[in-house]
């Protein structure tokens, strides 16, 4: 079953119906000031950290799932009926609906009773305020009489604070109303200077900013009082809930549209202008009120609207795909470029799914996402690696998240991952390759945001590479610590008592459990290492860090090969996990895919065999499943990843993030038969017409979908933030379309299906347009027999810049 359909052209998913399985969302903002918008107007705002400058209140969990958002009400005073025209929260039966989630904006229409009604949701580029654009119209043959009303709670700046610490939060709230706009300034007084504020484009017939007084005893948001009435209380907040409400009257003849505006923003004060004036409490509103005034012009908003249009063709033109499959292709030109903006954006720290109140900014999870973003933003790009080096430990460790605003780690969850490290690594390398800026390793860079620590860049991951080194287990694998890329394989955790977090509870010393994985993951920092380290003539290093890769290769086929697959860790006991002498967890997918990335196995048959036991044993129809047999039962000795039911998340579910290492894997053997297949398996637009099931929006990738063991074997949970988005991406634009940067250009390497023709891309690298036709008249998966750039055979599968700033013709031919 349907939901709604792709407008290719207009880079827009169409949800025809408000009730779709989950909240289908879009993420609003590019820069400083995000919001979350759900096809029924549901989510919130914030500042740059969704739990310390939270603007709006959203309720999680809940039911209905979807609480709390940008609201509108219309009434007919005639009748004195009134509608959501969003849907929600009224929820009442619309006529005619339409959401349209496009790149940064999200529209939302409807009719009911011969009344239209159209919102626009979007953040300006350049400011910290968000945009809602509401057009009405009368198509009755008689006038009509309309009252809007407007709605949104304001929370109060600190989610955690704000959801928890009633006794002081019942007390705080304060607002100012000043010529029709709303101004929240809770805690302005004494230790904010930034207040947020709601302003309307018309002239008021009254407001609200006490929630209860709008709501009206006993109420909720799909009956409130001030609506029911036709009357706004004109209520001003003291303490309890400050909210903000606007209404305005409105009087349409037959066929007439009318057009107001709602501005929603954020604004900061110098500390010692505050108050305007000095002596006073009221807010110094000087700075803010031409912000409010441009964007209350019906003019600025309109350009400002196709100025994001504008900016979002240049992000979707790094990389342009025409392929025979339409799925690949609206993903890669358009949803999985945009999600690869979303995870930059917010790591893994606000979704609908993550609160925005427990997580910051991963270091791994922010690492890998450069993978997907970096040809759209490189110099946002690098500004984000310096920041993540910066939250690096002396010890090459590194803390596990921080937090963006104030880009310090998060004492909270602390370090021990003994992956992290060499993502920072990985990510370097990505950004170097993509923008040919080695100047990035001189950059000091100070350890754990400590002033005078400041160390070059390079020396950053040179203490990565040591950090593994010096952390070796007895089979001289690497120790796996509080966990490895698998969060839930916590193998020094020990828990028995209930809310004890299995990331941070240690109960063993860790000098024993290791990981197969981080010694693939080694591997392949410390061969990309050695690169970084040769171009830099730096030879010695270089050499040094390849004979540590082949020694850690050397114990990885001692001592983690099972047979027919790499074998995933060693417990706390020395026991093998992810090997046939095991009950359950037999087979992982992890180490399967990063030991075959890093080369393991390519030379003497054991990648393919790992391979053939991937297909055999973890692939479903759905995508491939983490491990299997799953768990069906407590292992106290392995943590997290047993206590989920068999088929969801860790324990068996199909972890969508690392299906494409499979799917590079399966390139570097020349399978591109198979790699498209497990795309295809996984790819949110291939799975549109089975919505019912899949559940999740159809236009980006979920994080999990339940396996095999699962009784809702196909179900997706946790879309949006998630790694998926940015190795999907880089598995099928730099292995399967084979499209590839390098240090010194773009690798043309394509893995395709055997039946396909041919494809083109366009790829905007290094300031350069390429222009490239792949032909494949021979019908093979793999191989290059030649390549002509603008009319001249190179000798090379390598394309380089000319440094001329122009477009390229190339012609590559498979063979």
């Amino acid at each position: 079953m349907k939901f709604g359909h792709f407008d290719d052209s207009k880079r827009e998913y169409v949800i025809t119906q408000p009730r779709t399985p989950l909240p289908w969302i879009n993420y609003l903002g590019c820069e400083a000031y995000f919001g979350l918008i759900s096809n029924t107007a549901g989510g919130y705002s914030f500042y740059r950290d969704a739990r310390l400058r939270r603007l709006t209140r959203y309720r999680y969990n809940n039911a209905p799932f979807d609480f709390g958002g940008r609201y509108l009400y219309l009434r007919d005073n005639d009748s004195g009926e009134f509608w959501s025209p969003s849907c929600q929260p009224t929820r009442t039966e619309l006529d005619q609906y339409e959401c349209r989630h496009g790149m940064g904006y999200t529209i939302i229409g409807s009719s009911r009773r011969k009344i239209e009604a159209q919102m626009c949701y979007f953040v300006p580029l350049g400011e910290t305020l968000e945009i809602w654009k509401f057009s009405v119209t009368n198509r009755r043959r008689k006038p009509a009489k309309l009252s809007i009303f407007s709605s949104i709670e304001f929370c109060l700046w600190d989610a955690q604070d704000d959801a928890t610490n009633f006794q002081r939060n019942f007390s705080t709230g304060q607002v100012e109303i000043v010529d029709g706009v709303i101004y929240h300034k809770t805690e302005y007084r004494e230790r904010r200077n930034h207040f947020a504020y709601f302003a309307c484009s018309e002239k008021l017939a009254g407001f609200d900013t006490q929630r209860d007084t709008f709501l009206g005893d006993c109420r909720s948001w799909d009956n409130p009082a001030a609506v029911e009435r036709g009357k706004s209380f004109n209520s001003v907040a003291h303490g309890w809930s400050p909210h903000g409400s606007h209404h305005v009257k409105v009087n349409l003849k037959p066929g007439e549209t009318k057009e107001i505006i709602f501005v929603l923003g954020y604004h900061e004060n110098p500390v010692d202008q505050k108050f305007d004036p000095p002596d006073s409490q009221t807010i110094n509103k000087r700075t803010v009120k031409p912000v409010i005034a441009k964007y209350l012009d019906g003019k600025n908003v309109t350009a400002a609207l196709e100025r994001l249009r504008r900016y979002w063709d240049g992000l979707l033109g790094a990389y342009q795909v025409d392929s025979p499959d339409p799925h690949a292709n609206r993903m890669v030109n358009i949803w999985n470029a945009c999600q690869c903006m979303a995870t930059f954006n917010m790591s893994r720290s606000a979704s609908f799914y993550e609160s925005g109140i427990g997580r910051g900014l991963g270091f791994r999870d922010s690492n890998q996402d450069l993978l997907g973003f970096v040809q759209m933003v490189p110099a946002r790009a690098r500004e984000r690696i310096l920041d993540i080096a910066a939250t690096q430990l002396a010890s090459g460790g590194a803390f596990h998240q921080y937090q963006p605003l104030t880009k310090r780690g998060n004492n909270d969850i602390g370090s021990g991952f003994n992956d992290d490290p060499h993502w920072l690594t990985l990510g370097v390398a990505a950004y170097i390759k993509e923008t040919g800026d080695w100047s990035i390793l001189d950059e000091p860079v100070q350890f754990e945001n400590d002033a005078g620590s400041e160390r070059p860049l390079y020396e950053h991951l040179r203490r990565s590479y040591n950090y593994t080194l010096e952390r070796l287990g007895p089979h001289g694998l690497p120790l796996i610590g509080r966990a490895d890329w698998n969060d839930c394989l916590n193998l020094n955790c020990f828990s028995d008592t209930p809310g004890q977090s299995f990331q941070t509870t240690t109960n063993k010393e860790g000098k024993t459990a290791e990981s197969v994985f981080i010694a693939g993951l080694f591997v392949l920092a410390a061969k990309e290492l050695a690169e970084i380290a040769r171009k830099r003539k730096l030879n010695d290093e270089a050499e040094r860090c390849l004979a540590e890769a082949a020694t850690m290769e050397k114990v990885i086929h001692q001592h983690g090969w099972d047979g027919k697959w790499f074998v995933r860790a060693y417990d706390d006991f020395g026991k093998p996990i992810g090997s046939k002498v095991c009950k359950e967890g037999k087979i992982f997918i992890e180490s399967q895919g990063m030991c075959i990335m890093a080369g393991i196995g390519l030379k003497d048959g054991k990648a393919k065999l790992a391979l053939e036991s991937v297909n055999k044993h973890l692939a479903t129809k759905h995508g491939i499943v983490l491990l299997n047999p799953a768990y069906t039962k407590y292992y106290i000795e392995l943590g997290e990843i047993s206590s989920y039911p068999p088929g969801y998340k860790e324990n068996a579910g199909i972890f969508c993030h690392n299906n494409p290492w499979i799917i590079i894997a399966e390139t570097m053997l020349g399978n591109g038969n198979r790699a498209f297949d497990y795309y295809t398996r996984i790819n949110p637009s291939a799975r549109e017409n089975i919505g019912q099931l899949h559940r999740c929006e159809p236009y980006v990738f979920a994080q999990m979908v339940a396996g095999k063991d699962a009784p809702t074997h196909g179900e997706a949970k946790n879309s949006w933030l998630t790694g998926t988005a940015a190795w999907t991406y880089f598995a099928v634009t730099q292995w399967i379309f084979g499209i590839r940067t390098d240090y010194d250009g773009l690798l043309v390497d394509p893995c395709i299906p055997a039946k396909w023709k041919g494809f083109k891309v366009s790829r905007v690298f290094r300031g350069e347009t390429f222009d490239i036709e792949v032909r494949n008249p021979k019908g093979v998966m793999k191989g290059v027999r030649r390549i002509v750039m603008d009319g001249v055979e190179i000798p090379d599968q390598l394309l380089r810049p000319t440094g001329d700033g122009r477009k390229h013709n190339v012609l590559v031919e498979m063979g």
